[in-house]
Formats: structure tokens, sequence, C-alpha cells
């Protein structure tokens, strides 16, 4: 019996290449490197310590102008923005009242000027005549009654005249006895010239009227309001005939010579910072400009009604100062109201 041969088994068409185990580790170690590296990074970034940021502003000298007399604004050639000149007219205001009086005033000052002038000139020699002319009349009316008081006494004595007749002529003669006094009290005052209690007394009046005239004038001139140095005009709280009052602001000038920055910083952010220190800050309204300033001033501010010791709070309560440092150099363009920021004083 024949045996029948196995069947032949079939080869394989094609064979796989063989891939290397380095190969294949790779991409892996390039992606495990990179999230190494990503959380490397974000952890530093996250524990890094972050640079501190203090915000402040830009500051300027600013002059509230007001009024020191009540009246209505009739002129006022300057706006918003404009430039103004030292002693450039800001507001002129209307007050008709007040000129009345100013005129009243200096027509008091004219006759007190004109008694004063006619009291140090003396009595007038026209006046002196005419006194002396009254004492002669009196004499001469003296020594008429004289003379009738005697007739009359002597026709009394010997019976020839009445008693009654006696007692007229008795009383026109005291008359003509003070008459002739007074007469000549006259003419002697009137020789004398004014005591010098008179003269006093006009010179005080002068005096007085003229102070009237100064305090009504110097009232007068607060009517036109004058800038009292170079600067812009940044408000104006008053407009074309609007009444105002005594004190109210009518604009403000800011002075663009003198701006400063300011801080209001925490106290213990002081302790790296002193006066005389330059530090830079950035203005972004100037492109984020770099400028340096040197720091002028470090008061504190104003303390508040809130605060409360460190032992009931189990904390400290910090006050804050207000830093103030003005730019080494003008700087072009920067205004008051604008922020700038600048890093936190590090460590010396």
């Amino acid at each position: 019996m024949s045996q029948i041969p196995p069947a032949a088994k079939p080869e394989p068409a094609t064979k796989p290449e063989s891939v290397a185990p380095g190969v294949r580790r790779t991409p892996a170690v390039i992606v495990t490197l990179l999230v190494c590296a990503i959380v490397a990074m974000s952890l530093w970034y996250l524990v890094r310590p972050q640079p501190l940021i203090i915000q402040g502003e830009a500051d300027a000298t600013r002059i509230d102008i007001a009024a020191r007399v009540d009246g209505r604004v009739d002129q006022r050639p300057v706006e918003r923005s404009d430039d103004v000149t030292a002693n450039q007219l800001l507001v002129h205001i209307s007050n008709p009242e007040l000129t009345a009086q100013l005129s009243q005033a200096k027509a008091a000052l004219a006759v007190a000027q004109a008694n004063l002038a006619n009291i140090n000139a003396g009595t007038r020699a026209e006046e002196i005549a005419q006194k002396k002319d009254a004492v002669d009349s009196t004499s001469a009316n003296l020594t008429l009654a004289q003379q009738t008081y005697d007739r009359i006494k002597q026709l009394a004595a010997s019976g020839n005249a009445s008693i009654q007749r006696l007692d007229e002529a008795t009383n026109s003669l005291q008359v003509a006895q003070r008459s002739s006094d007074q007469a000549a009290s006259a003419y002697q005052e009137a020789q004398a010239g004014y005591t010098p209690e008179q003269r006093a007394i006009a010179h005080a009046d002068l005096v007085q009227a003229q102070a009237s005239v100064d305090t009504i004038q110097a009232q007068v001139d607060e009517l036109v309001v004058k800038a009292p140095l170079a600067a812009q005009v940044y408000q104006i709280a008053a407009e074309l005939g609007e009444y105002v009052s005594p004190g109210v602001p009518l604009l403000s000038l800011v002075d663009l010579n003198d701006v400063w920055i300011r801080f209001d910083l925490r106290e213990d952010f002081l302790k790296n910072l002193k006066v005389g220190d330059h530090i830079e800050v950035h203005v972004p309204a100037l492109g984020d400009r770099a400028i340096t300033v040197g720091v002028t001033t470090i008061a504190p501010r104003g303390e508040y009604a809130g605060w409360r010791a460190t032992r009931a709070t189990g904390d400290f309560d910090l006050r804050t100062f207000e830093v103030r440092a003005y730019p080494v150099e003008h700087i072009a363009g920067l205004r008051p109201g604008m922020s700038v920021y600048a890093n936190a004083p590090a460590e010396k």
C-alpha cells in the first residue's frame, strides 16, 4: 500500500520589516519632555515673585479764582484751555450800586478836604473887619445905654422920673453890656482863628472820608478779575450774564510749569524710599514714555475716625502717605490727571 506525501505548507508572501525599539520611543520622549518643560515653566511663572506695580497721577498747581464782591458777569474774554499771562483780564463783573457808592464817598471826601483847607486858611480879613465893626457898634450902644441910665437915675433920685423908667434904663444897660461882650468875644475869636481841636476834628473827618473811599475803591477794583500768574484756564464756572456772589469760584487756572507726580503709598512700601531718590515712571498717555522723577515730599495723609488700635484688631493699621516727585527735566505734554505707573522701590 503506497503512502501519500503530506501537503506542503504555503510560505508567506512578504515578511514585515523589523523596527528598532529606540526609534519607536523617540516621539514619546519628545512629548514627555515638552510636557515637562511646559509644567516646569508654569510652575516657575506661578512661584516666581511678581514685580509690584504702583500707580500714581500727574498733578499741578491749581488756582481757583473767586470774586470778592457780588455782581453780574458782563465780560469773560477767555475760554477753557486758553493760555493767559500774568495780569490778563479774566472776568469783569458789573455792579452799578457799588460804583454809585464810590461816587458818593468821593463827594464826601471832597467836602472834608474843602473843610480842612478852609480851617487851615484861617479867618478871612473881611470877617475880622466885620467883627470889629460889630464891636464898635455895640460899644456905642453901651455908651448910649449908660448915659441914659445915669440921667434916669438922677431924675428918679430927685423925684422927676418914675421907678419904672429907671428899671427900663437899667435893663437896657444890661442888654447893651452883654451885646458888647459878645461882640468883643467874636472879634477875639476871629483874630485867633480856629482852635487846634477844630483843626484835629477836620483832619480826622478827612481821614475817615479817605478811608471810606479806599474801602469802596478796593471793592470796585475787585470787579476786574485778573490772572495772578501765567497759566492755563482749566475750568470755567461762571458764564456771561450770571450773577456771582463773594467767595464763589469763577474759574480755575492750572500752572503747567509746575507739574509733579503724586503717589499714595502704604507706609510699608516706604522703607526703600526717601526724599531725594530718583525713580523711573511710565506715562501711558505719552506712549508709555519713561521719565525720571525725583522724590521731594513724603507726607502722611489725614487720619480718619475709623482708625482702631492694633491691640483691638490684632494687626497693624497701616497709614497712607503721599509721595510727591518732580520730573528731573521738563516733559512736554505732561498734564494733570494723566496716569503714571512704576515698579515699587526695591531693596537697597
